[in-house]
């Protein structure tokens, strides 16, 4: 359907184009530009040097495409004939290829798949429901082979029309329209197609190789051998052969990879499942000019292997831009254009918008449709430089984008577009199958593993954390040391178990990054489906218990022998189990609080006003018979680990002793310890408060379950919060 604009309209956007015209034309005039000779493909056919403006540029030829449908096989092949000399000889050779390493294995071929999308609209539930549209209308096509880029500016709808040919859309957004694949209407199973987030979570104490196997050993079933082979071929396919044995780099080590190789090994995660399709959020995103044009060339050399490549990006420069294959551009939801790369210079320079010779497509393109320019001249609508206005560009964007969109919608490229859909989804191709998981058991030893392995590199979270442990236990030891077995050494003895139990309890405020660390990798693995709540807790409960159950020998030992407790074996051990225990109830309470804040300051101080409410309320400061019974008896007395821990280890140690008062009169230790501490003469309770303890730890991993069953469908919202902190704490 074409757009009819008003006679106004029209003379308004006729007066916009000529004055913009005007300044284009002497924008780009001998007189005031160099000629360049970067700019290879805005050449004439058969030109050499001289640069051209497309004032006289001319028509180029519509792409011609044949689609061939295969019966019983397993894609759509589309054989495409260059819009240009020029573009075929930039994408076929221009760029060398880095030198296979000796013995290397050759890229497998990847069976790409065929994507059509036709009056695809996405709408965000706003103030009024579904009042948003974030997409309008769109139609466009991706084949094997090629890359498709969706560009415009910030808050174009370039990332929703992406998770909207990849099915995965939030819950507050609604789609209408239909996607083919391979000309059927169905949606990507799992396995099939690779989705990389703009931000994205890599273990830095891992090397390029052992980060992408474990990734694999998550996400493939089969054998191990089989696994390696797929990561090898993910290494190869991009070039990180030269980084493979490296350390990613992260938290715990002041050098890493780089961002456009820290960025390569994010897009391979998703090629060990060898993806028909590709979908890849800005994938220079944080890049400089050489990462960037390196990170495309890797992509085109990708893209010949079959596979379908569809990525946003905001701009880019003249090299990267020579390498797509077609170009989707928005502006407002709007498509203002959709088809070969030179066909959309050919558009803009129709619309009376041609691209001066200086000038990258890629900013032409967002200088005439991104309204945040519109500030920019009236703020400088005054400034002058010597040549005229400060601002060659003096037409309003709104205009421009109308002119776009009516010029697109009645152009020979529309047509064309809805000719290659007919054609994409009039015959049904193979249908994608899922290849599988790998089962549950698998991927709780595998993140087991990979946890422990962590724990043993990272020295800041860990083996540091360790160390304070040693050091507040020989404090706290040393300062209550030499108390001897009298009577009059109960309250002080009551005092040390106090103060050691809240004093290494508060502790674990240490342990606030590591666990949000480990959030942040479940969130960016759940998000692709490579792992799962009851999966992650798991597996990160089987990896803490070893390192918390050293901490809790070495310091259990210190503290046990310095403050002088009585010295058997089967007491001793359940000392450290107590503690044990303890610790286990404080990652439990930590992982809950990181769940619910995601954000370390907060986590911290949220966990700290919680320990000193537990510790006023322990029974200490004033025995737990005499609190207010409203909040601090109940619940606040009964919900205190610190409670039933200290409880735990008094009776341990003074229930079946005696004490002598005078010279015949003795009284036992649950007497002597009525003054200080409320216990228990039951020699079982003991076990009971330890067992309390360890419904405590279950409860609080079931909260965290819980937590993270309502924040999967916000997985998204989660890494960009991550991010965003981790970016402004890093400034």
């Amino acid at each position: 359907m074409r757009s009819v604009i008003g006679k106004g309209q029209m003379e308004e956007i006729q007066t916009q184009s000529d004055n913009y015209r005007s300044s284009s034309s002497s924008a780009s005039s001998p007189a005031s530009r160099v000629p360049s000779s970067n700019f290879f493909y805005l050449r004439k056919p058969g030109s050499v040097r001289q640069p051209i403006s497309f004032e006289d540029s001319p028509v180029w030829d519509d792409t011609d495409v044949e689609v061939r449908m295969e019966e019983g096989g397993d894609s759509i092949n589309a054989a495409t004939t260059p819009a240009s000399p020029s573009l075929s000889k930039l994408n076929s050779g221009s760029f060398p290829s880095p030198p296979l390493p000796e013995g290397a294995v050759v890229v497998r071929n990847i069976a790409g798949a065929s994507l059509a999308w036709k009056d695809l609209t996405v709408s965000i539930k706003g103030k009024r429901k579904y009042s948003d549209k974030v997409v309008k209308s769109s139609n466009g096509y991706a084949l094997p082979g090629t890359m498709t880029v969706i560009m415009g500016p910030a808050k174009s709808g370039k990332s929703t029309l992406l998770r909207a040919l990849a099915g995965r859309l939030h819950d507050s957004a609604k789609m209408y329209g239909e996607v083919f694949v391979n000309g059927q209407k169905s949606r990507l199973p799992y396995g099939s197609y690779g989705f990389v987030e703009r931000e994205t979570t890599l273990i830095g104490s891992l090397t390029v190789r052992e980060f992408l196997y474990y990734s694999a050993l998550l996400q493939l079933p089969g054998f191990f051998c089989q696994r390696r082979s797929v990561v090898e071929d993910a290494i190869l396919a991009m070039s990180l052969g030269d980084y493979a044995n490296k350390l990613i780099g992260g938290h715990c080590y002041q050098k890493g990879l780089p961002n456009g190789e820290r960025r390569r090994v994010s897009i391979a995660r998703e090629l060990v499942m060898r993806p028909h399709v590709l979908f890849i959020d800005e994938p220079l995103y944080h890049l400089n000019s050489v990462s960037a044009l390196l990170m495309m060339v890797t992509l085109k050399k990708l893209a010949s292997t079959g596979c379908t490549l569809i990525f946003t990006i905001n701009q880019s420069s003249t090299e990267v831009f020579g390498l797509f294959d077609r170009i989707c551009l928005l502006s407002n939801g709007n498509t203002l254009f959709f088809g070969e790369t030179l066909a959309c210079l050919q558009h803009f320079s129709n619309a009376g918008f041609p691209c001066p010779i200086m000038q990258s497509p890629s900013d032409h393109f967002l200088r005439a449709i991104n309204t945040d320019f519109d500030r920019i001249i009236a703020m400088c609508k005054n400034w002058q430089d010597d040549q005229g206005d400060f601002s060659s560009v003096n037409m309003d964007t709104a205009v421009a984008i109308r002119t776009l969109e009516a010029t697109y919608k009645s152009s020979a490229d529309a047509a064309a577009v809805e000719t290659m859909i007919l054609k994409l989804t009039e015959k049904e191709g193979s249908f994608l199958k899922s290849k599988g998981k790998a089962s549950n058991a698998t991927r709780i030893a595998v993140l087991t593993w990979r946890s422990l392995l962590v724990v043993s590199r990272e020295w800041k979270f860990y083996w540091l954390r360790l160390v304070l442990y040693m050091l507040l236990t020989l404090c706290v030891g040393t300062v209550f040391s030499g108390l001897g077995h009298s009577l009059s050494s109960v309250v002080t003895r009551v005092a040390g178990i106090f103060v050691f139990v809240s004093f290494t309890s508060l502790l674990s405020i240490a342990g606030v990054p590591a666990q949000r660390k480990e959030i942040k990798i479940y969130a960016c693995e759940q998000l692709n489906q490579h792992s799962g709540s009851l999966v992650f807790l798991l597996g990160q409960l089987l990896s803490s218990i070893p390192f918390l159950f050293l901490i809790s020998i070495s310091s259990g030992l210190v503290f046990y022998f310095l403050i002088g407790l009585r010295d058997e074996f089967s007491l001793l051990m359940y000392f450290v189990l107590n503690f044990f225990m303890c610790l286990l109830v404080n990652e439990g309470l930590v992982l809950a609080l990181v769940t619910i804040w995601q954000d370390v300051f907060w986590s911290i101080l949220t966990l700290v006003c919680i320990h000193v409410v537990m510790m006023l309320s322990a029974g200490y400061f004033r025995v737990r018979s005499t609190l207010p019974k409203l909040v601090w008896t109940y619940p606040i007395s009964y919900i205190a680990f610190h409670t039933y821990s200290i409880q735990g280890m008094l009776e341990n140690e003074y229930i079946g002793t005696s004490y002598a008062v005078g010279q015949v009169r003795t009284i036992s230790g649950y007497q002597a310890l009525q003054s200080a501490y409320e216990v228990s003469p039951n020699s079982n309770s003991k076990w009971e408060n330890l067992l309390v303890l360890f419904l405590m730890a279950v409860g609080y991993r079931i909260l965290v379950l819980i937590l993270l069953q309502f924040r999967v469908r916000r997985s998204t919202s989660i890494l960009r919060f991550f991010h965003r902190k981790d970016t402004n704490n890093a400034r």
